[in-house]
């Protein structure tokens, strides 16, 4: 699997010769999820999307991640780090502006739902410049809102040693549009001491597989119809 980071120069002018490269941005966070989850779960989710893309489809380079990025609704939770959407925005702006032409397509594969406003307005930003910045990110339809089932099981398949199941616990059990109101004026914490929103009861690795595997199909269908 091709990765940006462990790359030299000449290898990527190398690899780009006969066609650009397509590069793949994973895009995480380093924020709280709940007593049992690692800070950088969105991150090692968009990373292991990008890493299973890049080992299904050609001329495909990962670059590293970008693991702080816009979590201010999890502020007063400890370890959170945020640079908030505006910075966020100007950051992706400025990736997509000074990366070389040997990249022919820069995607952002998001692993968190917080980096949504910047990435559009980024993308809309790219566009009107002439360089296209493209946006994958996680979509599981019926999927608990954060650090419950889901992502636990996600991490059961990614990273099984950072995940302490024993100290999983339920959180906030009302739908996300319920809980949005609140959320937006106190944070995360303000609809749930513990930091979930969701119930990770009966999270499983098996599941995290299937769910991982389909994230992974999802964003070489994006990647390559369009």
């Amino acid at each position: 699997m091709a990765t940006l980071g462990s790359s030299t120069s000449p290898e990527i002018a190398a690899g780009s010769a006969a066609a650009p490269l397509t590069l793949l941005l994973p895009l995480g966070s380093t924020e709280q999820h709940g007593p049992h989850l690692p800070l950088d779960t969105d991150t090692q989710i968009a990373q292991a999307v990008a890493d299973g893309v890049a080992l299904r489809l050609d001329s495909v380079q990962v670059a590293p991640a970008i693991s702080i990025s816009a979590s201010d609704e999890h502020r007063g939770f400890a370890g959170t780090l945020s640079v908030g959407t505006r910075v966020l925005t100007e950051m992706l702006i400025e990736i997509v502006a000074n990366a070389g032409p040997e990249f022919g397509r820069i995607v952002a594969i998001n692993g968190h739902g917080g980096n949504a406003y910047a990435l559009r307005a980024a993308t809309e930003v790219c566009k009107a410049r002439g360089r296209a910045l493209e946006a994958w990110s996680v979509r599981l339809p019926g999927a608990d809102a954060h650090a419950g089932r889901t992502e636990t099981s996600l991490m059961l398949a990614i990273a099984v040693d950072l995940v302490h199941l024993d100290l999983a616990e339920p959180g906030a059990a009302e739908p996300i549009e319920e809980l949005l109101p609140k959320m937006i004026e106190g944070g995360v914490r303000e609809v749930s001491a513990n930091g979930v929103l969701g119930d990770p009861t009966g999270a499983n690795a098996a599941e995290g597989s299937r769910l991982l595997a389909g994230l992974i199909d999802d964003a070489v269908r994006q990647l390559t119809n369009s």
